[in-house]
């Protein structure tokens, strides 16, 4: 499974909302054991290492992190991917996450993600009117 996005996939993004924040639906999958140059730890600690610096990246350039948790089961659907956990993280923009993700930091600092991390799956979503109205 991929790690980085294809050209393809840059392009659908930036054909979504340029004036609207974009949160971001991590579903991430982890190495059993990290690879080189992390030493004897688990994929998840190896990427840690990364989410940690990365939190504070983002943060500094006004996005944030909304919420992460552990995938406990999958309650609908046809053949469970095997996730490990889930995370939302909140960007000003799509050009914004794009000037994020590519940063030379986030270059430096994507050893620890690329040891740490088996498979992603990288969900944009804006914003939309409620589905359901609220009861009154």
């Amino acid at each position: 499974m991929a790690i980085y996005p294809n050209k393809e996939q840059i392009e659908e993004l930036m054909r979504g909302p340029a004036d609207q924040p974009v949160v971001m639906i991590n579903l991430l999958k982890f190495k059993e054991r990290a690879g080189d140059g992390e030493g004897d730890v688990s994929g998840q600690e190896a990427y840690g290492r990364y989410g940690a610096k990365m939190r504070e990246f983002v943060e500094s350039h006004g996005g944030r992190f909304i919420w992460a948790g552990r995938i406990d089961s999958m309650v609908i659907g046809e053949e469970d991917p095997g996730f490990h956990v889930a995370a939302l993280v909140e960007y000003p923009s799509r050009a914004k996450f794009l000037e994020i993700a590519g940063s030379d930091h986030v270059r430096k600092i994507g050893e620890h993600r690329t040891a740490g991390l088996e498979s992603q799956w990288l969900l944009a979503s804006t914003e939309t009117p409620p589905l359901v109205e609220p009861a009154p």
